[in-house]
């Protein structure tokens, strides 16, 4: 693949939009056959390597090619490469397995494919406290019951959100600059995940810094190393929450946490295979979130389903006094999951934006057009086109860019000084530019991670008049005169978008985005070269987006989970055989 190359602005046409943390757009597929919606438990012969998936790729690598028929022994068990958050609480409340076990599992999965087999490199670290963490919510849930859904279900979280440094793990934002450092206390998100009981199973790999570093490809960090993806060998896994992407997708841990500054929750969701929730600006607290922009920063929940992306947003979303972006939102926070209703679509008014579609490859506009009329099926009024009024106005506009380079040099210095203590010393961004110099050998990695650009653009950048002034110009055009305009100009409850080319609008608006699985480039794709990953190759996934107005989620979550349910797209194609751990729950419940 040519090396991604990392833009703060809107490109010319919103086509190939780069994003600022890691997406981009890119060409995607014809949809595939809809034929298989249900799957048997995952055996992968153990002479799988990295070499025989090369060969295999090509060939359109599919679900019936993939698993073999599961043993009486472990039928009574979920398989961990699908397991819903729903399934695994179901099998801890019949005492079928433990959360101990769930850990240990997990565990072993990650050590498989992580820096091993395929190396995917999708894990900085794993938690030491969780076994111990496992067995007293064990303890728990025997003698007081169960807090809910998330009680004893291992999630992942990116290493850009805080985790107590008594518990064992590091938050660096995957940069040695910050490897030791003492944060006061949990991210809030990672506090409310606690609080439902899930067991923070480890860090993700990402791009470091959100992939504002510089002109780096998407999943790198120094800590991580290079992430690629588990559908195409080497394949890019989109950033920056690109670790969060691919844990999840294979069944690392039973969900991940990424953020999201401009696509980095919804590019890496789409590229493998996921449903991602990028939250209204100020509905889950960014407070000790390694940040880039306050104005657009948001985290949200990275699942194989709706389901689990709605029980994790019902968790972790809610009022934060330490980020007053959170005090805007409505009172109470809802249960997502009561609004995952198979009829969500019926009556629904959704409008697509077509003029975002130019110059995108005809393969996926053709699996995009072939969703709309599902969604017909399913009886929802599809406005097509239903433009932007200030279409032309967005793509021209720069006030991103302004944005996101003052944004991050506030911010972070802000973050860095909020810290108990700093082994390194860095002290601010002027500092993190020379640490990089200092330990080029591990951050400035020849050949394609040497770039720290952006670091010295932000750093160059004041507070000003012009600043304000692109704030509220970005309001105006992503909200006022975008997405709120076209909502009510044509009566709409929701727009859709090839999930490639969604997130800038909802950036700059600071709104909310659902994207779940939409197909997989053909099996004959070109295996691109890897550079150091490759841009695209056969079975490469990609998804399809909801966008909705500020705080929207509730209504919004309806949406995707209808067309999920008619659709069942994520299992007509798995990740290559090298790429699926074959540990599960009865090798380790048998011991």
């Amino acid at each position: 693949m040519h090396m991604h190359n990392v833009d703060k602005k809107p490109a010319a046409m919103p086509s190939v939009q780069r994003r600022p943390d890691g997406g981009r757009a890119r060409p995607a597929a014809n949809p595939p056959s809809s034929s298989d919606m249900f799957v048997m438990r995952l055996t992968v012969a153990s002479l799988f390597t990295l070499f025989i998936a090369f060969a295999w790729v090509g060939f359109g690598f599919t679900k019936e090619a993939a698993r073999a028929p599961a043993t009486s022994a472990a039928l009574e068990f979920p398989d961990l490469y699908e397991a819903s958050i729903t399934e695994l609480q179901d099998g801890l409340q019949k005492g079928l397995f433990t959360s101990v076990d769930l850990v240990k599992a997990y565990f072993a999965r990650i050590e498989e494919v992580n820096l091993q087999g395929p190396t995917l490199r999708a894990v900085i670290e794993t938690n030491p406290s969780a076994l111990e963490q496992a067995a007293a919510l064990d303890l728990e849930r025997r003698t007081t019951g169960a807090r809910g859904p998330l009680h004893g279900i291992p999630i992942i979280l990116k290493d850009n959100i805080a985790t107590l440094a008594s518990e064992g793990m590091n938050t660096t934002a995957g940069s040695f600059a910050l490897l030791g450092s003492i944060v006061p206390r949990d991210a809030h998100v990672a506090a409310k995940l606690r609080a439902a009981g899930a067991i923070l199973l480890g860090k993700a790999n990402l791009s470091e810094w959100a992939n504002f570093r510089g002109n780096v490809p998407s999943g790198f960090s120094g800590r991580g190393g290079q992430a690629s993806s588990p559908y195409v060998p080497l394949g890019d896994p989109c950033g920056s929450s690109s670790g969060s992407g691919i844990s999840s997708a294979i069944g690392l841990a039973a969900g991940a946490l990424g953020s999201e500054t401009d696509g980095s929750i919804v590019c890496p969701s789409g590229m493998n295979n996921l449903v991602g929730i990028k939250p209204t600006v100020g509905l889950t607290s960014r407070d000790g979130v390694v940040p880039i922009s306050e104005h657009q920063d948001t985290v949200g929940p990275m699942t194989r389903s709706v389901t689990d992306a709605a029980i994790i947003l019902s968790a972790i979303a809610g009022r934060d006094p330490r980020d007053n972006f959170t005090l805007a939102q409505p009172p109470v926070v809802p249960d997502y999951t009561q609004a995952l209703r198979a009829d969500g679509l019926k009556g629904q008014r959704l409008g697509v934006p077509r003029k975002f579609l130019d110059g995108l490859d005809p393969v996926v506009v053709g699996a995009f057009n072939a969703s709309l009329e599902t969604m017909k099926g399913l009886g929802a009024t599809i406005i097509d086109p239903a433009d932007f009024p200030d279409f032309d106005e967005f793509v021209a506009s720069n006030n991103e860019t302004v944005v996101l380079n003052v944004d991050f040099k506030v911010d972070v210095n802000r973050y860095i000084s909020e810290l108990v203590e700093v082994p390194t010393g860095v002290k601010n961004l002027a500092d993190l530019i020379a640490f990089n110099i200092a330990h080029a050998d591990e951050e400035l990695v020849p050949p394609f991670w040497t770039d720290q650009s952006q670091f010295i653009t932000s750093e160059n950048t004041t507070v000003d008049q012009a600043f304000f002034d692109a704030v509220a110009a970005d309001k105006d055009l992503g909200a006022t005169r975008g997405i709120d305009a076209t909502l009510k100009a044509f009566n709409l409850d929701a727009l859709l978008l090839p999930t490639d080319v969604s997130s800038t609008p909802a950036a700059i608006a600071g709104y909310p985005i659902i994207t779940v699985p939409l197909g997989f480039l053909p099996p004959n794709t070109t295996l691109s070269p890897a550079e150091p990953t490759r841009s695209g190759g056969p079975n490469q996934p990609f998804g399809l987006s909801f966008l909705g107005t500020a705080f929207s989620e509730f209504q919004l979550v309806s949406l995707p989970f209808a067309y999920e349910q008619a659709t069942h797209t994520r299992l007509q194609v798995l990740a290559f055989p090298a790429a699926i751990p074959k540990t599960q729950l009865a090798d380790v419940v048998s011991k």
